[in-house]
């Protein structure tokens, strides 16, 4: 089956992203640099014209509209603001999902990073049933490390070389999670694209 559209948790909707959430991304990602462009390499493009966004989300949800990757935004329960990012790729092969993602400056250190991968933890295994769960983490970005961490994750390791335009070089700490280690139950809702809950 393929990940929900949306996700609601205790204090979050993660869902698909739209090309009208173009002003929030926009905020979000503006509001942010110094904190986003030592670990998102994608963030020295920034800042970006509105157009630009637009055309941004309209390539995600394009993408998961046709089960090719699964980005989504992190909102408030009211979708007024975004929190962050975060996301399903497919980019590790069959069978296996890594999860990404990113918070606004000003809503760090609150916990949302640990809720969304929670969230999308659960939704891999017992939505999409692939056997493995991936996270990759630059071995310097201690507030990220913590989140793997604190979901049970095992550290597998670092490789070298893998990540771009990141302090340490490239370098990255592979977390992991198989099927049958899964213990965290969190609370969730979860709805395909008409809108019926699966979960």
């Amino acid at each position: 089956m393929p990940p929900p559209y949306r996700i609601e948790t205790e204090r979050l909707v993660v869902r698909c992203w739209e090309p009208r959430d173009a002003p929030l991304l926009k905020d979000a990602v503006d509001s942010s640099l110094d904190h986003l462009r030592p670990w998102m390499p994608w963030a020295h493009e920034d800042p970006q014209p509105l157009e630009a966004k637009v055309e941004l989300l309209r390539g995600f949800r394009g993408r998961f509209d046709l089960g090719q990757d699964f980005v989504y935004g992190i909102l408030s329960p009211d979708e007024s603001e975004a929190i962050g990012g975060t996301g399903l790729h497919t980019r590790r092969g069959e069978g296996t999902l890594e999860i990404g993602y990113w918070i606004r400056a000003s809503r760090v250190g609150q916990g949302f990073a640990t809720e969304a991968t929670a969230a999308l933890t659960r939704v891999g295994f017992e939505l999409c049933d692939v056997g493995r769960i991936e996270l990759r983490v630059d071995p310097a970005n201690e507030a990220s490390l913590a989140i793997p961490r604190k979901l049970g994750f095992v550290e597998e390791g670092t490789m070298r070389g893998v990540l771009e335009g990141t302090p340490s070089g490239g370098d990255a700490v592979v977390f992991a999670l198989l099927r049958d280690e899964f213990e965290r139950d969190v609370e969730l809702k979860a709805f395909d694209a008409a809108g019926r809950r699966v979960l």
